[in-house]
Order: C-alpha cells, then sequence, then structure tokens
C-alpha cells in the first residue's frame, strides 16, 4: 500500500496554476538578474577605467568603434520567415539596382558647394526650391533614394542638367537670437516625380569642379496608411547645424552676435556644415532605413516637422519608429505621439536622449515654421501667453513633463562607453539572439545614455531587458533597454542609447559597427509591433524593483 502522506509521483502531482508559473518565472529572471548585473558591475569598472585612462573620456562624445563580433550572413535568403506586415512594394523596389555612388567623395572647401530647400519634406508631384552657392561655373543635382538595395544603401532616381551656378550672399545674423541664415535667390526647382516612391533621399549636389554635398528631403505621403512610419529627426539636425557660425549648442568661430554664445533660435533657411543634414541621415538613421526595407517591410516616411504640422497622421500606423537621435521636439509633437500611443499604435525609440529639449517654431520670409526656437530657459517670451509651450526641457517647469511619461525612461548623461548587459535572455526580444544571463553585447552603450528611474515620470509597469552599468563624469548608473504596455495595448520600447542603430549597419559598410544580436532584437520588435497593439501578444512584466539603481 502507498503512504497516505507520502507525495504522489511526478506523473500525477497536479499541473502548477498560472500564478505559480508566474511566480516561479520571476524567481528564475530574479536569480538570472543578480547574476548577470554582479558581473557585469566588475567588468564595467575595468572598462570604464580603461577608456578614461586612454583619453577618450574627456571631451565630447566618442564615436563608436567598429564591433569585433563575428560577421553577419544575413542576406534576404536567410531572413526568418516574414509574417504580416509584409510589402510587394517594398520588396520590389528594393530588388532594383542599387549604388554606393550616394556617398560624397570631395565635399572640397566650405561654401564650395552647398545648398537647402524650402522645406524639409515634399508629396510626389511637388515642386520644390532648391536655393544653392557655389563657385562652380555649373551642378547638377542627382536624387538617391535610401534603402537596402542589396546592401548598398540607395538607388540613383533622377539626375538635373546643368545648372548655372552662382556665388550667394554670405550668412546673415538676426542678433537678438544669435540667428545665422542664408537669404539667397532660388536657383532651380526640382518636381517630385511620380515614379519617386516615399522614403528619406539625398540630392547631391556636385560642381562641375569636383565638389560635393548633400541637401536631404524625404519624400512622404500623407494619406499613407503604411504599418510603420520612420520619422526622419530633422529638428534635431539643424539644433547641431553650425552653418554661419552658431548652433542652439555655440558660436565656433563668431563674436556671438553680442548676445551669449548660442542660437535661441535656428533657421532651416540655411545649408548644413559639414558632418550635418545626410551625415546625421546616413549615421544615425540609414541603417533603420536599411534593415526596414531588406525585410520587406510596409514602410512609410515623414520627417519631425510633418509631426508638428499634421501629428493626427501618426494614428493611420500601427508603429512610429523614432531614430538615433531624436532630442528635439515642440508640444505638438508631443501630444501627437502620445494621441498616437493612447490609441494602440506602437513606438520603437532606437536612440538615446529623446524628446528632450522643447522647441516650437516661427515663420522666415521662406515660408511657415522656418524658424525654430529654444531659449532653453523661462526667459523664453512665450511663457507670459502659453507656459505649456516655454523652450525649456520637457522635465523642467513650467512645463512639467518628463520624457519618460512617453518613453518609459529618460535621459541621464554623457559621455559614455560601455557593453550592454543582458538581464531577461528569455524575453521575446531577445528571441533568437542566442543570449544568456549576463551576455555582453559590444560596445552598446554610448555616447548618450537613458536610464529607468521608478519616481521620474516613467510607467510603473516597465520591463527592463538589459541593465548595463556605467560611469558618467564620476557618476555611477545604468543604461536601460526597456518595454513597457499602455493601457491602449500600444508597446512602448526604447534602447536607452544612441549606439544600437550603429550597430545595425551590413558587416561591410565602412568602419562597421555592426552586430548580429543587436540586429536580431531590433528585428523581433519590428515584427511583433507591425502585428498591431503589442501588449496583447506581449504584455509587460514589470522587473524594475529587482534591480540595482532603479528606486525599487
Amino acid at each position: 500500500m502507498s503512504d497516505p502522506g507520502a507525495a504522489p509521483p511526478p506523473s500525477s502531482r497536479p499541473a502548477p496554476s498560472r500564478r505559480q508559473r508566474r511566480t516561479e518565472r520571476r524567481r528564475r529572471r530574479r536569480r538570472q538578474r543578480l547574476f548577470a548585473v554582479a558581473g557585469a558591475a566588475v567588468v564595467a569598472v575595468a572598462t570604464v577605467a580603461a577608456w578614461q585612462l586612454s583619453g577618450t573620456g574627456d571631451n565630447g562624445a566618442a564615436a563608436p568603434e567598429p564591433s569585433t563580433t563575428t560577421r553577419s550572413t544575413t542576406t534576404t535568403s536567410t531572413l526568418p520567415p516574414l509574417a504580416p506586415p509584409y510589402s510587394q512594394a517594398t520588396k520590389a523596389e528594393n530588388e532594383k539596382p542599387g549604388t554606393a555612388a550616394w556617398r560624397l567623395t570631395n565635399q572640397g572647401a566650405v561654401h564650395d558647394i552647398e545648398g537647402y530647400l524650402n522645406v524639409t519634406s515634399a508629396q510626389r508631384g511637388d515642386a520644390v526650391t532648391l536655393y544653392a552657392n557655389t563657385i562652380a561655373p555649373t551642378f547638377t543635382v542627382e536624387a538617391y533614394r535610401l534603402g537596402w538595395y542589396q546592401g548598398l544603401g540607395g538607388r540613383l532616381l533622377w539626375t538635373s542638367p546643368p545648372v548655372e551656378g552662382k556665388q550667394q550672399a554670405a550668412a546673415s545674423l538676426i542678433t537678438a537670437t544669435n540667428t545665422y541664415e542664408a537669404k539667397w535667390s532660388p536657383t532651380t526647382t526640382i518636381t517630385v516625380g511620380n515614379d519617386w516612391p516615399v522614403g528619406s533621399y539625398l540630392l547631391k549636389l556636385v560642381a562641375s569642379t569636383g565638389q560635393q554635398r548633400w541637401v536631404p528631403l524625404t519624400v512622404r505621403d500623407d494619406a499613407s496608411r503604411a504599418t510603420y512610419v520612420i520619422v526622419n529627426s530633422v529638428t534635431t539636425w539643424q539644433a547641431y547645424n553650425r552653418w554661419g557660425g552658431c548652433s542652439l549648442y555655440d558660436c565656433q568661430g563668431r563674436p556671438g552676435g553680442g548676445n551669449g554664445s548660442r542660437s535661441k533660435m535656428v533657421s532651416f533657411d540655411r545649408p548644413y556644415d559639414v558632418g550635418g543634414d545626410g551625415a546625421a541621415a546616413s549615421a544615425n538613421e540609414l541603417p533603420v532605413v536599411m534593415r526596414a526595407e531588406e525585410l520587406n517591410l510596409d514602410v512609410t516616411y515623414m520627417t519631425s516637422m510633418d509631426v508638428d504640422q499634421r501629428p493626427q497622421l501618426l494614428a493611420q500606423h500601427k508603429a512610429i519608429v523614432s531614430l538615433g537621435h531624436d532630442e528635439y521636439w515642440s508640444k505638438t509633437m508631443f501630444d501627437g505621439t502620445e494621441a498616437a500611443r493612447d490609441a494602440g499604435v506602437n513606438l520603437l525609440f532606437l536612440g538615446a536622449n529623446a524628446v528632450y529639449r522643447q522647441v516650437r517654431f516661427e515663420p522666415s520670409a521662406v515660408g511657415p515654421d522656418r524658424h525654430m526656437v529654444n531659449y532653453r530657459s523661462t526667459s523664453d517670451p512665450i511663457r507670459a501667453t502659453d507656459p505649456s509651450r516655454t523652450t525649456v526641457s520637457f522635465r523642467e517647469s513650467p512645463v512639467n513633463r518628463p520624457e519618460a511619461q512617453l518613453i518609459g525612461q529618460q535621459y541621464q548623461c554623457n559621455p559614455v562607453r560601455a557593453d550592454g548587459i543582458v538581464v531577461e535572455p528569455d524575453n521575446w526580444i531577445w528571441s533568437g539572439a542566442g543570449v544568456g544571463p549576463g551576455a555582453h553585447i559590444e560596445i552598446l552603450v554610448g555616447s548618450e545614455y537613458d536610464q529607468y528611474i521608478h519616481g521620474q515620470g516613467g510607467p510603473d509597469n516597465v520591463e527592463i531587458v538589459a541593465h548595463s552599468p556605467i560611469s558618467c563624469h564620476g557618476r555611477a548608473g545604468y543604461s536601460d533597454v526597456t518595454y513597457y504596455t499602455a493601457p491602449s495595448g500600444a508597446g512602448v520600447f526604447a534602447t536607452g542609447t544612441n549606439y544600437w542603430v550603429s550597430k545595425l549597419q551590413p558587416p561591410d559598410f565602412p568602419e562597421t559597427a555592426f552586430n548580429p544580436i543587436v540586429l536580431k532584437a531590433t528585428q523581433n520588435v519590428l515584427l511583433a509591433f507591425g502585428a498591431g497593439p503589442a501588449g496583447k501578444a506581449h504584455p509587460s512584466v514589470p522587473n524594475w524593483k529587482d534591480l540595482p539603481g532603479t528606486g525599487g
């Protein structure tokens, strides 16, 4: 006879309840996280010390170094099976012959050739005005659409006939706000062809004397109901633009117009300086564009200016993609993106320091919304009439709207440089990436980082899937990769690092920082978010209380 007090044999034990399974899963994850963070802290201290001794941490942000991780073998023939949303149009477009000729091979000296458009985006059939300055007798315009294109990054759609060159006036200064702009006469008009697919474009100005520069343009479709919308961060590009002498950060080589050492307003009526415009697009944005189109996803494009002017269009999509550096937002942009999330639209923040500084727009002689205002203090005149639009950081008074309310975490410090540390290896975001507890993702964190700290405005149901110890200006912290689900069911994913996008570069790109773990995680999130409100299939499981440095 069996002992009535003995435990039943395994085959006859009742199955654990759902609550028991969840409890055990959380216990197992907590053990994994504690192991991962403890080991990572030792490595982080050594990494930061070595970096600071090498002298790279003294001034500004260091560029990400090429990864030594095994090079990718990802091609369109080895990608995982694609679930909807698949786009035949994206597939057909990217099967057309690509080229790397969109790259600049001879920038020449400052002002040899440069230009700007009267708009940041246009629809097919629109005519846009180019304002150009060059020392060359003539130049041509080559229109390149950015995408996968056999891994080459671009396709040439159109080349203009020779355009007569002209040397235009030097930069003019609006003294009150330290604003430099180019008050030039129009050079030529470009019609966006009906055969130009929506997308991110670089117009390459090629002087007859050989010099080259980019002028960016986004071709949009306001009627689009594509699954994904990728937002080109033109407001952030302009904030850092020093053409003429001043940006929203400093005035290099200029006396400052008698009004301080930075602009309080910058103008879109000017070219981008060396390293701006298409350089920002190619570094912080192109890898995402390429990978989305490599997957043949149903994707459309708009700019941050479009979000400000037509925020209601965001609700026409299932997922909004914010790219590698998306710092400067208007109140309307925040309102519109928040409303889309609350309607079930998923959000991907693939950088750090997003939604940090509030801006507003004023007209110029060229058109509406061409001047971008950012006082960074309560001296902004609009405070007297509309305090909610005061151009301070969103988290500051009188706005008092921490970006963590939208992103889930928020900006902490710059510069940093460290490995990413996985703490939730069994989370769906890492599925198929081959990571275990404490796995290192080489030099994932940098140069700016975000962190989830409870009480800073973020939701309580944040799930942290990577928690990476860092030190910034002598202060310890953590860079987080986070995910949370809104009451609408929308999922919000945030990488907490600027370097994430660089890890998506094709492995054969010059000085590539490619990492297959990051690529796989990005694919997982894109595909899950393309199916609709991600919280239905992937509700977030908050774990911040189990991790150090979160306020738990």
